[in-house]
């Protein structure tokens, strides 16, 4: 667990700014993750649908911030729904939550995210409506506080004046404030223990180069933008210590599912004997499943291979392969880090240890 002291002693106004969701009491807002960093645009959604359509088009993305906006997704759909208890209400709202699952169905948490509010259904009477929306505002601030539990308890592994690499976008933007790796980065910084921060450009949707840089740069941290096939060849050169990355599944056995490039950079940082930390909440966690190769890997429209900003960069006729997770085994893993606790060199037993046998969602 993250030591208190340093918990107290870190500034979080300072590091934790950015709120990408939005409750408005009748509708959500969530910040358009597409049209960042040169625009601040807020899109409002009033029905499932709209939310579901976010979580798909990748308006709203990062495995946390998903299953916060699904959540308050099904709040939507539930204004629609009459019924004497939350038994009669699930029934009813199961066809919505269906459709929100199916927008992004490899990160865990939207799964999760959805459970809870089942479990919060069924203990539920007729002030159904109230209890929902008090569990889908809990689940928001549970990220939050989980988030900063992790940023200390992972910056304590990384010696004083370490250098990072980090992958895709995983901070405030991804959950509901601080972020899970880039938590750790920005509690890191804060304490003195990293100085120096490199962030790969996340191909073909640009996370790190649009969302991470930006992150960073509105602390007052100053990133080194890295292409993703550089990224070997800047560790060839000494000048990373850590690689941090977050997580959309982590199995029973510590092999995890995270943002496509994420596998390559592990490869690397074993073979130049460097660390290699993975930070997600709990709710990442699927006991349930055994391994990373029983995790579905969602594929999107290989269009988007084919350009950069709308630009097409390929001849026409050119096919393209467009995954959007790959698996890094847990043996490449250093250190994961959760709310419970940090597992080093996970497996299938430590596992266990924290998070005991818990079922797939």
């Amino acid at each position: 667990m993250a030591d208190m002291d340093n918990m107290a002693a870190i500034d979080f106004d300072r590091y934790d700014r950015i709120r990408p969701i939005r409750w408005e009491g009748d509708h959500l807002q969530l910040l358009d993750q597409r049209k960042l960093p040169f625009a601040t645009e807020y899109v409002e959604c009033r029905t499932y649908q709209d939310v579901a359509q976010a979580i798909f088009d990748l308006t709203v993305r990062g495995a946390p911030a998903i299953g916060i906006s699904a959540a308050y997704g099904v709040v939507l759909a539930s204004f629609d729904v009459n019924a004497a208890d939350g038994v009669e209400a699930l029934a009813k709202l199961e066809p919505a939550m269906q459709v929100l699952h199916d927008a992004r169905p490899t990160a865990v948490n939207l799964a999760w995210a959805l459970e809870q509010l089942r479990h919060t259904f069924r203990a539920s009477g007729a002030d159904w409506k109230n209890k929902l929306l008090d569990r889908a505002n809990d689940i928001a601030k549970e990220d939050l506080a989980a988030n900063r539990s992790m940023g200390i308890a992972g910056a304590e592994l990384i010696a004083p004046n370490s250098r990072v690499m980090t992958h895709c976008n995983t901070g405030s933007l991804a959950t509901a404030g601080f972020g899970t790796a880039l938590g750790v980065i920005r509690a890191g910084v804060a304490m003195g223990r990293i100085n120096k921060v490199f962030a790969g450009e996340t191909r073909p949707w640009m996370q790190g180069a649009r969302l991470t840089a930006w992150e960073l740069q509105e602390d007052g941290i100053e990133p080194t933008l890295v292409g993703d096939s550089a990224a070997a060849h800047l560790m060839k050169t000494g000048a990373i210590d850590w690689v941090i990355v977050g997580a959309d599944r982590i199995c029973a056995n510590g092999d995890t599912a995270n943002k496509i490039g994420t596998y390559a950079l592990a490869i690397a940082a074993k073979h130049h004997g460097l660390k290699f930390m993975v930070v997600a909440p709990e709710s990442t966690v699927d006991m349930g499943t055994a391994n990373g190769d029983l995790i579905h890997i969602e594929e999107r429209d290989p269009q988007e291979l084919l350009g950069i900003g709308g630009v097409r960069t390929a001849a026409p006729g050119i096919n393209a392969w467009n995954p959007v997770f790959d698996v890094t085994p847990s043996e490449l893993i250093d250190a994961i880090v959760t709310e419970k606790g940090v597992i080093e060199h996970p497996n299938a037993e430590k596992m266990r240890a924290v998070f005991g046998q818990m079922s797939s969602t």
